[in-house]
C-alpha cells in the first residue's frame, strides 16, 4: 500500500505544471464574447439574466486573472459545490420545461449559471477555451430564440471579437505572448487583415445561408409553446373578444351571457377602434371603418407562406356577415400531461401535406387563434378551447404579447385539374347554409352574375373555374376606392357593384354572393395576409393592416379553397407547392429585388432564369432513357475536368500573387513548406509552426529536422517577437532541403 501511494506522488511530481495564461487583453476579449452571449439571451428571450451575471461574471474573471498563479484549492471545492446546485436545479425545472415543449430558455440559464462560476477560475489558456465555447453556445441558442433583427447587431459584434480572440489564442498556443506583443499585433491585424477577413467570413456566411437547403418538415417533434395561462371565469366558447370591436363586442359578450364592461371602458374601447381590424366578431357590418394604424401584431415561423387563417362567415346579412350556428361551437380539452390539442379537420380526398406553424403574439389580439387552413393539431398554454362550424378556433383569454403557440395543418394541394373536375356539373342542397341569401337578391344578382360569365371567350362548367373567372373580373374591373355609408334598405354588394368599387373585403364579399347567386357554396374568410418575410430570422412579421377577408368555395371530395379578388392581391392565395429545398434563395432575391431599380432587377432576372433553364435542361437529360443519362454524365464530367483546372489555374495565380508581396521571411518559410509538401511531408491547416517541427523529428532524418526546426523557430520569433532573422543563412539551409531526402 506504501509502495503504491509513493508510485502515485512520483507520478503527479513529474507531470507538467499547469502554465497559466498571462495575456490581459486574451480575457478581456473572452470575457467580452461571453456578455455578448449572454445579452442575445437576454435580448432574445426577453430575460434580464444579464442584470446579475455580467457583473458578476466581470467580477470573477478580474479574480481569477489576479489569482491565476495560485491553487485556490478550498475555493474549487466551493465552486464544484455550487456547480452540482446549478445542476440540481436546472433538473428540477427540466420537467416542466419538456412538459412545455421547449428546453432552450431554461437550458441558456443554466449555462449562464455555470459560466458565472467558471469565470472565477481561469487560470490556463484552456479555461479560456471553454468561456469562448459558452459564449458561442448561447450565441447559437439566442439565434434559435429570436424573433427580430436586432440579434444580427450582437452576432456581427461578436465576429468582431472573436477574430482577434482566436488570433490571441494562437498566439498563446505558441507560447510567444505577452501584453505589450499582444496589443502591437492586434493593431496591426485591426487594421490590415482584420477588416478583410471579417468581409469574407460574414459574406460567406451569407451564402451557406442562401444555399442551406430546407428540410420539408420539423425533425423533432416538440414545438414552442409559452407557459400555462390560467383563466379565471368560465370559458364561454360562443363569446368573440375583440378589443377593437366596440359596442359590437360588448353586445356579443352579453348574447353570450358574459357581463357587459362597465361604462367608462367601453368608450377605451371606442378609442382603440384603429387599432383593431373589425372584421372579427360573430357579427360585423361592413360599412365604412376607421383606417388602422400600422403595429406589428405577431411573427410567424412556417415552412411555407399562407394566408393565416382566423374565422369564416356562413350568414349574409345585406351589409354585413356573422355566424349563424355560434351555439353549436364545440369546446376541445387537452391531457393534463400535454399541450396538444386534437382538432379533427374536415375530411379531404385531395393530397395533403404537413405544414407546422409557430405564432410569437407581439401585441393584443382577440382571441381568435390564426392558423393555416384544415389545422389538425394545436399546442396552446391553455386547458381549453374552442372550435366553431366554419373550424375557426378560439381561446378562453385574448391573445397577449409574448404568448406563444404551434400549429400543425394538413393543408391539401391546390390541384386545379382535380378541383375542375369534381365541382363539374354539381347539385347542392338548397337548404345549404353556404347558399343562403337575402329574400329577392338571388334573382337581380344572379343576372348580373350570368352576364359577366358569358363574357368569357369559351363556356365555363366548373364551378371552380367561375370563381377563378369572377375574382380575376372583379379584380380588372372594379377598383378599391372610398365608400359611403349605406341606407337601411341598401344592399353592400349592389351597392358595390353599381358604384364600381369599394373597401377591400368588399371585393371578397360580392364574389361570394354572386358565387352563391348562380349555386355555388361559399363563405367569407376573414385573416392575415402572410406578412413581410425576413430572410435573416426567418420569419413572417405580420401587422394588424394585414388584416381582411377572401372569399372560400367548397369543393366536393377536396374542401374549401380560398380565391383572393382583390386589386393588388394574388388570384390564388400563397399555398402549398412541391418541396423546393432552395426555396430560400428566391425569397432573398425578391426581398433584394424590392430595394433595386426595375432595369437592375430585370436583368438579373434573366440572368437567373437562363441559370434555371439550364439546370432544368441537364436535370430533365435523366429522364430520357440510356442516351440522355450518357449526355448527361458527359455533360457533368466535362464541367467537372474544367473546373479543376480552373481551380488549379487559379491557385497557382493566388500563390504567385500573393509571393509577390510577402516579406523575405514569410516567403522563405512559405517556400519551405511548399517544397515539404510536393516532397509528401505536408502541414496540417491546424498545426502550428512549432508543432510542424515537432513532427518533422518523427518522420524527417535529423539533418533535415534540424533545418525545418531552426526556419520554423525563426520564423516564429519574427512574426510574433519582432525578431530579426539571418536570411542569408536560413536561405541556404533551405538548400539543403532541396537534396537531402527524409
Amino acid at each position: 500500500m506504501k509502495n503504491w501511494w509513493q508510485q502515485l506522488q512520483s507520478r503527479i511530481q513529474v507531470l507538467p505544471e499547469s502554465q497559466p495564461e498571462d495575456s490581459i487583453l486574451f480575457r478581456v476579449l473572452t470575457q467580452s464574447l461571453v456578455t455578448i452571449g449572454i445579452l442575445a439571451t437576454d435580448m432574445a428571450a426577453e430575460t434580464h439574466l444579464g442584470l446579475w451575471a455580467i457583473p458578476l461574471s466581470a467580477i470573477g474573471a478580474s479574480w481569477s486573472a489576479d489569482q491565476r498563479r495560485k491553487k485556490n484549492t478550498g475555493f474549487k471545492f466551493l465552486l464544484a459545490i455550487a456547480m452540482i446546485i446549478a445542476l440540481f436545479a436546472f433538473m428540477t425545472r427540466l420537467p416542466a420545461a419538456l412538459q412545455a415543449g421547449d428546453t432552450r430558455l431554461i437550458l441558456a440559464e443554466f449555462l449562464i449559471q455555470v459560466q458565472v462560476l467558471h469565470t472565477f477560475d481561469l487560470p490556463r489558456r484552456k479555461d479560456l477555451g471553454y468561456s469562448m465555447m459558452i459564449g458561442l453556445v448561447l450565441l447559437a441558442l439566442a439565434s434559435t430564440l429570436s424573433q427580430t433583427m436586432r440579434f444580427g447587431v450582437l452576432l456581427v459584434a461578436f465576429l468582431a471579437i472573436a477574430l482577434p480572440v482566436l488570433m490571441l489564442d494562437y498566439s498563446s498556443r505558441l507560447g510567444v505572448s505577452s501584453l505589450k506583443s499582444d496589443v502591437n499585433r492586434l493593431k496591426k491585424v485591426t487594421f490590415g487583415k482584420l477588416p478583410m477577413i471579417f468581409a469574407i467570413v460574414t459574406a460567406l456566411g451569407l451564402v451557406f445561408f442562401m444555399l442551406m437547403p430546407r428540410l420539408p418538415g420539423y425533425q423533432l417533434r416538440m414545438f414552442p409553446v409559452s407557459s400555462p395561462v390560467a383563466v379565471q371565469e368560465r370559458f364561454d366558447n360562443q363569446v368573440i373578444r375583440n378589443p377593437g370591436a366596440g359596442q359590437n363586442a360588448l353586445e356579443s359578450e352579453v348574447r353570450g351571457g358574459g357581463s357587459p364592461k362597465p361604462g367608462g371602458e367601453r368608450q377605451s374601447l371606442n378609442d382603440r377602434k384603429d387599432e383593431f381590424y373589425q372584421g372579427f366578431g360573430d357579427k360585423i357590418s361592413q360599412n365604412p371603418r376607421p383606417k388602422l394604424k400600422p403595429r406589428v401584431i405577431m411573427r410567424v415561423r412556417s415552412q411555407i407562406e399562407g394566408f393565416w387563417r382566423v374565422m369564416a362567415f356562413d350568414r349574409y346579412t345585406g351589409q354585413g356577415w356573422e355566424i349563424s350556428r355560434n351555439a353549436k361551437t364545440r369546446t376541445v380539452t387537452r391531457s393534463p400531461w400535454s399541450y396538444r390539442f386534437f382538432l379533427a379537420p374536415p375530411v379531404t380526398m385531395s393530397r395533403t401535406r404537413e405544414v407546422i406553424q409557430t405564432f410569437k403574439i407581439s401585441s393584443e389580439m382577440p382571441n381568435l387563434i390564426p392558423a393555416l387552413s384544415a389545422p389538425r393539431e394545436l399546442y396552446f398554454p391553455t386547458d381549453e378551447i374552442a372550435v366553431d362550424q366554419e373550424f375557426g378556433l378560439r381561446s378562453p383569454v385574448e391573445l397577449q404579447s409574448g404568448m406563444t403557440y404551434s400549429v400543425i395543418s394538413d393543408v391539401p394541394y391546390r390541384d386545379r385539374t382535380v378541383l375542375r373536375l369534381n365541382s363539374s356539373k354539381v347539385q347542392y342542397p338548397e337548404n345549404s347554409p353556404y347558399l343562403q341569401l337575402p329574400p329577392g337578391l338571388r334573382q337581380r344578382l344572379a343576372k348580373e352574375t350570368e352576364r359577366i360569365l358569358a363574357t368569357s371567350e369559351q363556356p365555363i362548367e366548373s364551378d371552380y373555374e367561375k370563381a377563378l373567372y369572377l375574382g380575376q373580373y372583379l379584380k380588372q374591373r372594379y377598383r378599391i376606392q372610398e365608400f359611403q355609408a349605406l341606407k337601411p334598405d341598401e344592399d353592400l354588394v349592389e351597392a358595390f357593384l353599381a358604384n364600381r368599387g369599394g373597401d377591400r373585403d368588399h371585393f371578397s364579399t360580392a364574389l361570394t354572393v354572386m358565387l352563391r347567386s348562380i349555386g355555388v357554396p361559399a363563405r367569407l374568410v376573414a385573416g392575415y395576409a402572410p406578412g413581410q418575410f425576413n430572410p435573416f430570422t426567418g420569419l413572417y412579421v405580420v401587422r394588424n393592416t394585414d388584416a381582411y377577408a377572401i372569399t372560400e368555395i367548397q369543393v366536393p371530395r377536396s374542401g374549401w379553397f380560398t380565391i383572393d379578388p382583390i386589386p393588388g392581391h394574388e388570384l390564388i392565395p400563397p399555398s402549398v407547392e412541391e418541396y423546393q429545398p432552395f426555396s430560400l434563395i428566391e425569397r432573398f432575391w425578391n426581398w433584394v429585388a424590392g430595394w433595386l431599380p426595375s432595369p437592375v432587377s430585370a436583368w438579373f432576372n434573366e440572368i437567373f432564369k437562363s441559370v434555371r433553364n439550364a439546370l432544368s435542361w441537364f436535370f430533365q437529360l435523366f429522364n430520357q432513357g440510356l442516351s440522355g443519362f450518357f449526355t448527361a454524365t458527359i455533360v457533368l464530367t466535362g464541367v467537372g475536368f474544367l473546373g479543376w483546372l480552373s481551380f488549379q489555374g487559379w491557385q497557382k495565380w493566388r500563390q504567385h500573387q500573393r509571393s509577390k508581396h510577402l516579406r523575405p521571411m514569410e516567403r522563405l518559410y512559405q517556400t519551405m513548406l511548399h517544397q515539404l509538401a510536393r516532397q509528401g511531408f505536408q502541414k496540417h491547416s491546424a498545426e502550428t509552426p512549432l508543432e510542424y517541427a515537432r513532427h518533422a523529428r518523427k518522420v524527417q532524418s535529423r539533418e533535415r529536422a534540424v533545418v525545418i526546426e531552426e526556419i520554423s523557430q525563426a520564423y516564429v520569433s519574427w512574426r510574433y517577437g519582432k525578431v530579426s532573422p539571418n536570411l542569408p543563412v536560413l536561405q541556404q539551409k533551405l538548400k539543403q532541403l532541396k537534396t537531402k531526402r527524409a
